[in-house]
């Protein structure tokens, strides 16, 4: 709920563009201005989280934190379509996982194929930007279960990723 109203007002509110472009090549900041103002604010909030656990946060995990959903840039879907396809992954589970499976070009399915695949499809636009292979690992894990990476040299940094894109 609160991600469609964020998402909804997301003209009204400031975008900073000075941090994304201190954080990222050249490269990954047109990556990154590819995504709609919304998903720029989140995974701009989701890295001032990250920002506000330590003083340092290691350039992998930034980089991942405004990337994290540049997957998202593929097949664009509404605020409707994205409330729809949260609410019947947790309402009827079944029917989410099996229109997940289907063509992102579909209207009906994009939502939730979208939903499913942007993490991958982020890691491989990312790394054709340079992106070191941890920030690429982040992006692509980053809606896992983290617990079952636990012996990843990552581990750590996911965790963080996900307690900050979870909150934001």
């Amino acid at each position: 709920m609160g991600q469609g109203l964020r998402a909804t007002f997301a003209f009204a509110r400031p975008l900073d563009n000075a941090l994304a472009a201190a954080t990222l090549s050249a490269a990954q900041l047109a990556l990154f201005q590819r995504l709609r103002r919304a998903e720029q604010l989140h995974s701009l909030a989701v890295l001032r989280a990250i920002s506000a656990q330590t003083a340092t946060v290691p350039s992998d995990l930034a980089v991942a934190a405004l990337l994290h959903d540049v997957g998202k840039v593929c097949y664009p879907v509404t605020v409707v379509q994205k409330t729809f396809a949260v609410l019947l992954r947790t309402l009827a589970p079944a029917r989410y996982l099996q229109l997940s499976k289907g063509d992102p070009k579909s209207p009906l399915a994009r939502p939730f194929v979208v939903y499913e695949r942007h993490a991958a499809w982020g890691a491989e636009l990312a790394q054709a930007t340079g992106v070191s292979t941890t920030s690429e690992w982040l992006i692509a894990h980053h809606q896992e279960v983290a617990s079952r990476w636990q012996g990843h040299p990552a581990h750590a940094l996911l965790v963080r990723l996900q307690a900050a894109d979870d909150t934001n």
